[in-house]
């Protein structure tokens, strides 16, 4: 009887120790926090730009820049090298960019985008916009980011 106890108390100690040592995966607000360069770069579904392509038709991608880094400042740097000032805010889905400025052509000053994804380790971020976006033509769409911090 006192082995079998002993036996049950030992795994039982076991399966605690083990589902307490996973890490914890910060929230998105943290995660996201980061200054952002475009990996690929889709236009209503047709990749427009990747890392290292030789066939891009829009190697403009190649400076595009977002940076969170201070919540909640935003800075963009666009493809036709223009760079935009405003706010952000930020939920589990969601990014919220508001008070653009200068406005980007057809905007109003605001972007929202669908978080896609977001890895764990906040190293990729697929963000894709909920409308369609008038500076790249009335396109929807689809940034894969990387980050390196």
């Amino acid at each position: 009887m006192n082995k079998r106890l002993l036996f049950s108390t030992i795994i039982a100690f076991g399966v605690f120790a083990v589902s307490s040592c996973k890490t914890k995966v910060a929230p998105v607000s943290e995660r996201i926090a980061k200054i952002w360069t475009a990996s690929s770069v889709k236009e209503n579904g047709t990749e427009v730009y990747k890392t290292g392509g030789t066939t891009n038709t829009k190697p403009g991608y190649s400076t595009y820049k977002l940076d969170l880094s201070t919540p909640p400042s935003v800075t963009i740097r666009e493809i036709d090298g223009g760079t935009y000032t405003g706010t952000y805010s930020v939920t589990a889905t969601t990014l919220s960019i508001k008070g653009l400025t200068p406005q980007p052509t057809g905007t109003g000053g605001n972007l929202d985008f669908t978080i896609t994804s977001l890895s764990d380790d906040g190293i990729n971020l697929v963000l894709t916009g909920t409308t369609p976006y008038p500076k790249t033509g009335n396109t929807t769409n689809t940034y894969t980011l990387i980050t390196s911090n």
